[in-house]
């Protein structure tokens, strides 16, 4: 039989594999209503959510609670989110929903390593009549030519004929109070009719800003990669903007207030491009592009530019030290957060790692304070040892570079930690210009 798939009799019971920044949040909200069951292979996480507690800050622990069981609920009937690293408890599901993350190699190539070994995991339970969804950025094709074919592999079955697959992008924007799963528009694919439909009945169900059923597959998975792509694009551009006005000195910022006033000026500002999503689809694009013979000129050009920031914001500073008769090698350096981005304790692919190991390449003694984000992670992942409570810092610095905007350095002084002569660059222009050297 063609196009089988779940009947819209038949209550939906769901699975979603990756319990991260993408999967926590859409389980939740499934769970108000409908029986899920969470899976992650880290036991670290699945202790933490146990406890009620979500370290990405993504869920409101009261709200996690509220909805958590302590059973699984595919067998007791009942609504309510069962987390678990044990696979076979996604046995009882019908839907299954893929977000783990979709990250580049060293060499900035695609790697779809979490991808294909979540679709081997959902392949061992996979079932005659289930759906998998997956919400992963990846590029046009990938859903149908990587993943289906690792599902029926390890399955036994095929799809549209014994299960359906259909794509609907994340749109999480971590730290975003306001933009949150419910509130943002979702896109909704199926690899027949009668699958597409009932997935955008599904998302439909939950999600407050409705839905869009794109026509394929290939147009959804397109239309994910494109929107970030055009993001790191226009922030390339003010990047650009932001070396030449420096050269001209010309304040950057006070050039994008002064163009904001017309009503169809983009309003991007200069900064450093990290994260797990702006500065990573890109290379999905562009990698596509490459495989089907065209050389993405544009997308390329600004992916050179955005991850240059870093060494450029670091020389930049060097160079007001040299001005100011500071001594570089040695220079003590204080640089203000690591995360990727503001109000947000998520450090993958920061690229404020960029300015710390330049400077640190120049012989500058770098420190580095963040309020938001996890020490052990850091560590971990940067090998760079945070500095503790905030209040505790000494003065003592040949200059203090604002790299990320949260809240709690927008309050704060930051020449209270200089030495005489000191200097303070505002990456993300959080202060006022009287107070800094220079602003990006």
């Amino acid at each position: 039989m063609s196009g089988i798939t779940i009947s819209a009799a038949t209550a939906p019971k769901i699975a979603v594999v990756g319990l991260g920044y993408v999967g926590l949040p859409l389980a939740v909200e499934f769970a108000a209503g409908l029986p899920v069951v969470g899976f992650d292979i880290k036991q670290e996480r699945i202790d933490e959510l146990h406890g009620g507690c979500d370290s990405t800050l993504e869920t409101e622990e009261a709200v996690l609670r509220e909805r958590s069981v302590s059973e699984n609920p595919f067998v007791t009937g009942a609504s309510g989110l069962y987390v678990t690293s044990e696979l076979e408890a996604l046995s009882g599901a019908n839907v299954y929903v893929v977000t783990v993350p979709t990250p580049t190699d060293k060499n900035n190539r695609p790697d779809l390593t979490p991808l294909l070994k979540a679709s081997e995991s959902v392949g061992r339970v996979l079932k005659r009549g289930d759906i998998v969804v997956y919400e992963s950025t990846v590029y046009p094709g990938a859903t149908e030519e990587e993943c289906v074919p690792v599902l029926e592999r390890v399955s036994g079955l095929r799809m549209d004929v014994d299960f359906s697959v259909g794509y609907s992008p994340e749109r999480i924007n971590p730290g975003d109070k306001h933009h949150t799963v419910t509130r943002i528009q979702k896109v909704t694919s199926g690899s027949n009719l009668e699958a597409a439909a009932v997935i955008d009945r599904l998302y439909g169900s939950v999600i407050e800003a409705g839905t869009h059923l794109a026509p394929s597959i290939k147009v959804a998975e397109a239309a994910k990669v494109i929107e970030n792509s055009q993001r790191d694009i226009n922030i390339a551009f003010v990047n650009e903007l932001a070396r030449i006005f420096n050269r001209m000195e010309i304040d950057t910022l006070d050039v994008l207030e002064a163009a904001g006033t017309k009503w169809n000026f983009l309003p991007f500002k200069p900064g450093l491009v990290g994260g797990h999503c702006i500065g990573v689809d890109p290379y999905y694009l562009a990698q596509k592009a490459q495989e089907v013979g065209y050389h993405p000129e544009i997308i390329l050009a600004g992916r050179r530019l955005n991850d240059g920031m870093g060494a450029y914001v670091a020389s930049e500073v060097v160079k007001m030290l040299i001005r100011g008769n500071s001594c570089v090698k040695g220079a003590r350096v204080l640089v203000l957060g690591i995360t990727f981005k503001e109000n947000c304790p998520d450090i993958r692919n920061s690229r404020v790692i960029d300015i710390i190991r330049e400077l640190q390449e120049y012989g500058c003694e770098v420190d580095v304070a963040d309020p938001w984000a996890s020490a052990d992670e850091v560590a971990h992942e940067y090998g760079l040892a945070l500095l503790g409570d905030m209040k505790a810092i000494r003065p003592g610095y040949q200059a203090v570079v604002a790299a990320v905007g949260h809240r709690e350095f927008a309050k704060l002084d930051p020449r209270c930690w200089l030495v005489d002569g000191g200097v303070v660059y505002d990456v993300k222009g959080i202060y006022d210009r009287n107070i800094v050297d220079r602003r990006l």
